[in-house]
């Protein structure tokens, strides 16, 4: 773990920063500077556009990370791998372009009554989509290369300072809003040219006349996995715009606007585990290439024992604090609160997982996934379906909740089952004791003055004192007390 704790701390520093960054733009100044129409408009933009990319990219992106060890040679410039992976991506952009045109009625008549601005701006979703597809590809390839700092910065970072320079611009009226958003839908392509200039850098993009040199027989596993983890993967992706986009026809952009930021909000949690995650899913395609099930069984439990941690650890620092955070919002957000406790309990229990998703996609039982995306599809758009009318924008929040944790239940006791393999420990009962402790004995706690600073910082101590010192005092999770430890020696 040494290799993934050192990545991982560098990339959740910087990620760190891109969330402070994207709370300052997405939880403050669209609050101020737009309506919740005009957010919900630009998520919605985001979302779909995310959704074009996923279409387009044929199953390039799972492709890449699964094979690249077995073609990675830089004398024979990794056989053409890359250049396979861009033909692969053009081709789907064609597909997804055409059928861009061909579903502009379906989405027309879908949209024009709750969300009519959406339709207006309909096609942005090419640019947005487009930009995003090359990064994704870009950054795959990088991770597979065990790269991944500068792709976190560019997207983290370097990506929401430009849109915060676009909201200043907008707040002093030097943009107007439909100007902010063709910029902001253009702007993606930056990260992108970045990740391409740095793999020209590194000798990965020598030439377009690299030929592809991939030997037939294993096009074909290449193209099979592909067309496989392709359906899968954007099912997933289909999941996560669903409830923007059944709320925007159901509820309409300002509903959006709101479930979207407070989406947003939640996906703080996750910020720890997208670093340990991004550093230590390449290993596992590599662990299946050497028969390292051993090796695979420790990091599964490494990587599910520190992000229920870190997980945990932020989820009571919010929760105890829901009431002063959500004061500062408007009173349309008011409703939010539920929203944000059944979209982060999910997330939760998604961290728990681990890495059950990678392990099960790069094992030879990846078709069996494809059943899980269907049942979790169908989840989703069922409850969202019964639940909307009802509850509104909380009620897709819990159709969100149920559908991640029954996904997530069916793929880890199917890795479980075929590969004997689990992400539990018995200390993972000690940090669910600590939780409920933490939660029972902070919300018992009267406060003491009615200043909100003071009641965060107490709070806030609380959590310190009854979680997260527990944690390191007892070595609940040694990977926590091996690191710091580290950093101590360092500081000496």
């Amino acid at each position: 773990m040494g290799l993934i704790q050192r990545d991982a701390f560098r990339t959740m520093l910087i990620s760190y920063f891109g969330m402070v960054l994207g709370y300052l733009n997405k939880g403050v100044l669209f609050i101020i500077i737009l309506s919740t129409e005009q957010i919900g408009l630009v998520n919605l933009l985001a979302s779909v556009g995310f959704l074009y990319a996923q279409l387009s990219s044929l199953g390039a992106l799972n492709t890449s990370w699964k094979f690249f060890s077995f073609f990675r040679n830089s004398e024979r410039d990794n056989y053409g791998f890359l250049k396979l992976m861009l033909t692969i991506v053009a081709v789907g952009s064609l597909l997804a372009l055409i059928l861009t045109f061909v579903l502009e009625r379906f989405i027309t008549e879908y949209y024009q009554d709750k969300s009519s601005l959406f339709v207006e701006y309909y096609y942005w979703i090419i640019p947005i989509g487009t930009a995003n597809i090359l990064f994704l590809l870009f950054e795959t390839h990088l991770r597979a290369m065990f790269k991944n700092v500068l792709s976190v910065f560019v997207n983290e970072i370097g990506l929401r300072l430009i849109v915060f320079v676009l909201l200043g611009a907008l707040y002093y009226d030097f943009l107007s809003f439909p100007e902010f958003l063709v910029i902001n839908c253009l702007v993606y392509f930056i990260p992108a040219l970045i990740l391409f200039i740095y793999l020209i850098y590194l000798k990965e993009i020598k030439s377009f006349r690299v030929k592809i040199q991939v030997p037939k027989r294993f096009r074909k596993i290449v193209v099979k996995y592909g067309l496989y983890s392709y359906a899968n993967s954007l099912g997933t992706v289909t999941v996560t715009t669903l409830d923007a986009t059944m709320i925007a026809s159901m509820v309409g952009l300002s509903g959006t606007g709101v479930y979207t930021t407070i989406m947003y909000l939640t996906s703080a949690l996750q910020v720890p585990y997208r670093a340990l995650f991004r550093i230590s899913s390449p290993f596992v395609p590599v662990y299946w290439k050497e028969r390292k099930m051993k090796e695979m069984a420790t990091l599964y439990k490494d990587v599910s024992s520190v992000s229920l941690i870190m997980g945990s650890a932020f989820f009571l620092l919010v929760w105890l604090n829901r009431v002063e955070i959500f004061s500062l919002f408007p009173s349309e957000f008011q409703s939010g609160i539920w929203v944000f406790l059944f979209l982060i309990l999910g997330k939760l229990f998604d961290m728990y997982m681990g890495i059950n998703s990678t392990i099960l996609l790069t094992s030879k039982k990846y078709r069996i996934d494809m059943l899980f995306t269907i049942i979790l599809l169908l989840l989703v758009f069922t409850l969202n379906y019964w639940l909307i009318p009802i509850y509104g924008i909380i009620g897709a929040a819990i159709s969100t909740m149920v559908a991640t944790v029954v996904y997530n239940l069916l793929r880890m006791l199917y890795v479980w089952w075929k590969y004997k393999i689990h992400p539990f420990r018995l200390n993972h009962l000690i940090i669910i004791l600590l939780i409920a402790a933490t939660l029972v004995v902070s919300e018992c706690l009267p406060t003491f003055s009615d200043n909100i600073f003071i009641t965060v910082t107490n709070q806030t101590l609380e959590v310190l004192f009854l979680f997260i010192l527990p944690v390191v005092v007892l070595r609940v999770e040694p990977q926590i007390n091996g690191y710091l430890n580290k950093l101590r020696k360092r500081k000496s």
